[in-house]
């Protein structure tokens, strides 16, 4: 993740949805997820602990949502945090970002001008 990226002043994602995945991402199955930090969902998904109810904030949110945040376990996220991006990250809007942050009083991101255009 850039240093300036809109995430690491963020955070309502982490605190807003439940984050599960395939529990075959989870270190014990050869995946990269620890097991110490996840609960059963059903018999083949499982979740971040502090997702799977309300409130919700992943155990591994450092910060306060909406100033500055962190993942301490970045280089060990599931798929579900790994595939998600911030609104106008790929070049489109994602609606889940702009929920989670409308959640917590954010305004939706904008994209960001083509510095081009701009000259």
């Amino acid at each position: 993740m850039s240093e300036n990226s809109p995430c690491l002043s963020c955070g309502a994602c982490c605190a807003h949805f439940r984050v599960s995945f395939y529990w075959g991402e989870c270190q014990s199955a050869g995946g990269s997820v620890p097991d110490q930090l996840v609960e059963q969902v059903n018999s083949h998904r499982v979740a971040m602990l502090g997702t799977a109810s309300k409130p919700v904030r992943c155990v591994g949110l450092q910060g306060e949502v909406g100033c500055a945040v962190s993942c301490s376990l970045y280089e060990q996220r599931s798929s579900t945090c790994r595939e998600f991006s911030a609104s106008w990250e790929d070049g489109a809007a994602n609606p889940n970002c702009d929920a989670a942050r409308a959640a917590y009083g954010l305004p939706a991101l904008v994209p960001v001008a083509d510095a081009e255009c701009c000259a």
